[in-house]
């Protein structure tokens, strides 16, 4: 479903608060424009915390968790306009501005959001969202899409290095995304890292990267201990022997579960058994 077709996919809200702080812990399924109107904001992640200036605006790309806090101006309040938008209306932009432009640069680091310093031009088009939500009315799917593409446009001319960026991480968690849905899907199957690659359509290299971003730590290592630790509950339970969860961890013969078992815990599925 594309951007013109789902009216959820974009949304512009008005956010206020008189609250002197308020804390909150943010796991983003759409990438977020925030544009700070009156008061202060940090954002914390991986241990950094960054003050966002009156004179900035952020972009929260889809896909992370972070803190964040909102803090009143010395008036008592807090304002700001929250731009939400989905991955693939992203991805749909890009599509449909390819010929004008650029190709996505390698080399980006990844990071959770983005800052832009705001211009005459940005100050304005925050000024044009205050004014259309201003008069309490809901803004029609296709103006939200109008404003969206506005800002895009003028971000890909004027800062187009920060946008490439934001194609980079859109694209990046879009990758995140299928491998978790894959692993998922077939963590109790007896599925190999090849056929895993496979289903995520990407090289067993690329597959293996990826999934150490994701997880830190390699795809066999990780299978490997998911499936043990499952296989540990269903012995605890104590109706269960080896032989008859085998099957059900993922594996195909009983002499390979073992081995795989011993591996993680030391012992036998027996031996396990009977000190539990």
């Amino acid at each position: 479903m594309n951007a013109q077709n789902d009216p959820e996919s974009i949304s512009i809200i008005r956010y206020d608060s008189q609250v002197a702080s308020v804390k909150n812990r943010i796991s983003l399924q759409q990438n977020l424009f925030s544009f700070l109107l009156e008061g202060e904001k940090t954002v914390q992640y991986a241990g950094t915390t960054v003050r966002i200036r009156p004179d900035q605006f952020l972009l929260l790309s889809a896909g992370n968790c972070l803190m964040s806090e909102k803090i009143a101006a010395q008036s008592g309040n807090y304002r700001s306009i929250l731009l939400f938008f989905d991955p693939n209306v992203l991805t749909d932009f890009f599509t449909r501005h390819s010929g004008t432009l650029e190709r996505k640069a390698d080399g980006f680091r990844k990071e959770p959001f983005l800052l832009f310093d705001k211009d005459s031009f940005l100050n304005h088009f925050i000024e044009s969202l205050s004014y259309m939500l201003a008069g309490g009315q809901p803004v029609s799917a296709n103006m939200r899409l109008v404003k969206l593409d506005e800002l895009l446009l003028y971000l890909g001319e004027h800062y187009p290095g920060q946008l490439q960026k934001l194609r980079y991480m859109s694209q990046e968690a879009d990758d995140d995304r299928l491998i978790r849905q894959a692993v998922t899907a077939n963590i109790g199957k007896s599925v190999t890292v090849e056929e895993l690659a496979f289903l995520c359509h990407t090289s067993l290299s690329t597959f293996k990267r990826r999934f150490a971003r994701v997880y830190g730590t390699s795809p066999n290592k990780w299978l490997l201990e998911k499936r043990m630790q499952k296989a540990a509950q269903l012995l605890k339970q104590g109706d269960h022997k080896a032989s008859d969860i085998y099957y059900e961890i993922g594996y195909e013969n009983l002499s390979s579960f073992i081995q795989s078992f011993k591996q993680v815990y030391g012992v036998t599925p027996k031996q396990y058994q009977l000190s539990n």
